[in-house]
C-alpha cells in the first residue's frame, strides 16, 4: 500500500493581501487525512498567470494529487482557468453539461443568464465536469501523468459540498489509502522544552509508524500522536497503549484528550462534585469570565464574577484591605489572595480564583515591570497564588494570565478530587 500525498493551492490576491482568511486548505486538509492522503505542500498563490503555473509545476513534483481552490468566477481576474488551458495545453471550450447546469442555476431563481455567466461554462476540452451544487461554477477534474488535478471555486460553502460529495468520493476509488490516526492529548502548566525533557525516553520508544508532534499555546502544550497503518482497530490500540503509558508518566501535566478546552475540564469536574466557582478579575478584565461562560451549561458551576479594575473596587466589592494595598501594591501576592477570599464570600461559592497584573504597555517599574502577574485560588481549605512573569504585548499577557488561572485553578479541584485527570 503506497502513500498517497496531496498539494493544496489557495489563489487569489485577497488572501496575499489578508483581506480574507484561509479556511479552504484547513477544510481540504482534515478531509484528506481521515481517508489516509498526507498533505505534502500547501501554498497560497496571487491571479498571476506564471505564478499559478510555477506553482502548479511544483505541486506535481510534490504529490499525486493537486488541489486549487479560487479563480473560477466571471470576472477578468478570475483566470484560474486559462492557466489551467495553459498547462495542459487544451483550449476553452463551451461544455454542454456546464452549461446546462448554469442555466438551470439562474432558471431556479428566476435569474437571466447574461454573456458573463454563461462564460463560466467554458473549461478546458480534457477536463471532466465536477457539479456545483450550491453555486455556478464548474468544478473541473484532470488527469495527467498518474497525477490528478482538482480545480475547484473558492466560496468555503461550495467548495466544502463539492469535495465532499463529489471529489472524496472519486478520490477513495482512485487510491487504496492506509488509515490515519490522530490523537491528542492536552497538557497544561508545564512548558515546550521542560515537558520535551521529562518524555524523551518515552517518545524514542515510540513504534516507528506512530509520530509525535508538540504544539504549544498559552501555557499549554498540546500532544499530538499521528498513527498510519493498514487497520484502524489495530492503529488505535496502538496508540491508546502510549497514551496509557505517557499518563503515568506526566499525571499532573495532563487534563485531557482531543481538543477539550480547560475550561470545559474544570466545568465537568464541578459538574461532578456539585461544586461552584465564581471569579475576580483585575488584569484579564473580563476575560477569563468570557472563557468560562462559553462552556455551554456554565450556568449550573459558574455563579459571578467582578472586575475588580479599581483599587476601590476591590476595597469595596471583594473587601480588601486598602492597608493591604497600600503596603504591597495592587500587583501582590497579599492583594490577589484578599480578592480571591473575598469574591469567594461575596459569591457563597466552593472555588474562587483571582488575577492581579501589569498588562502593558505601561505601568510598569524595576520591581514589578510590565507582564508581572499574581494569580490566586481558594475554596475551603487554603488560599494558594502564584506569580507568574511573562513580559509581552498586552493582549497577549491578559490571554496567558487567564489561561495561567485555569490552569492553577484545575491543578487545586484535581488536588481535591484526590486525581490529576
Amino acid at each position: 500500500m503506497n502513500e498517497v500525498t496531496a498539494s493544496i493551492i489557495t489563489i487569489g490576491e485577497e488572501i496575499l493581501y489578508g483581506l480574507i482568511l484561509d479556511t479552504n486548505s484547513h477544510f481540504i486538509s482534515n478531509m484528506l487525512t481521515e481517508i489516509g492522503v498526507r498533505v505534502a505542500f500547501k501554498t497560497s498563490v496571487g491571479d498571476k498567470k506564471n505564478e499559478i503555473i510555477d506553482v502548479l509545476r511544483y505541486a506535481e513534483l510534490k504529490s499525486n494529487i493537486i488541489i486549487m481552490t479560487g479563480g473560477l468566477g466571471p470576472t477578468n481576474d478570475d483566470i484560474t482557468k486559462k492557466c489551467l488551458s495553459e498547462y495542459f495545453n487544451s483550449p476553452l471550450k463551451l461544455n454542454q453539461q456546464a452549461l446546462i447546469e448554469v442555466s438551470d442555476y439562474f432558471q431556479r431563481r428566476g435569474i437571466p443568464l447574461t454573456n458573463l455567466n454563461r462564460k463560466q461554462a467554458e473549461i478546458p476540452e480534457s477536463a471532466q465536469i465536477l457539479t456545483n451544487d450550491m453555486g455556478t461554477a464548474p468544478g473541473m477534474w484532470f488527469e495527467k501523468n498518474n497525477h490528478i488535478f482538482i480545480s475547484m471555486p473558492g466560496v468555503p460553502h461550495e467548495m466544502q459540498h463539492m469535495f465532499k460529495t463529489k471529489v472524496i468520493p472519486r478520490i477513495k476509488d482512485k487510491y487504496h489509502t492506509p488509515v490515519i490516526l490522530h490523537k491528542l492529548v492536552m497538557t497544561a502548566g508545564i512548558g515546550e522544552s521542560w515537558l520535551s525533557e521529562k518524555i524523551a525516553i518515552w517518545e524514542k520508544k515510540l513504534p516507528k509508524n506512530v509520530s509525535l508532534a508538540y504544539l504549544p499555546g498559552y501555557g499549554q502544550v498540546k500532544l499530538r500522536l499521528t498513527g498510519v497503518g493498514a487497520s484502524h482497530d489495530l492503529l488505535h490500540k496502538q496508540i491508546s497503549d502510549q497514551v496509557r503509558k505517557l499518563k503515568k508518566l506526566i499525571p499532573k501535566y495532563i487534563y485531557g484528550e482531543d481538543g477539550v478546552s480547560l475550561e470545559k475540564k474544570i466545568g465537568l469536574l464541578l459538574g461532578e462534585r456539585n461544586e461552584t466557582l465564581s471569579v475576580a478579575e483585575s488584569c484579564t478584565g473580563g476575560y477569563l469570565t468570557h472563557l468560562l461562560t462559553s462552556v455551554p451549561g456554565s450556568s449550573a458551576y459558574f455563579m459571578g464574577s467582578t472586575i475588580a479594575y479599581h483599587n476601590e473596587v476591590k476595597i469595596k466589592e471583594l473587601d480588601v484591605s486598602d492597608k493591604t494595598i497600600s503596603k504591597y501594591g495592587a500587583v501582590s501576592e497579599e492583594t490577589v489572595k484578599e480578592m480571591a477570599e473575598g469574591c469567594r464570600k461575596k459569591f457563597s461559592t466552593s472555588y474562587a480564583v483571582s488575577t492581579s497584573g501589569i498588562a502593558g504597555p505601561s505601568g510598569g517599574s524595576p520591581e514589578k515591570p510590565v507582564g508581572t502577574i499574581w494569580i490566586a485560588v481558594t475554596d475551603k481549605f487554603e488560599t494558594v497564588a502564584k506569580k507568574y512573569n511573562i513580559p509581552k504585548d498586552r493582549i497577549n499577557n491578559i490571554k496567558f494570565a487567564s489561561i495561567a488561572a485555569l490552569t492553577l485553578l484545575w491543578q487545586r479541584i484535581s488536588q481535591n478530587n484526590g486525581t490529576d485527570q
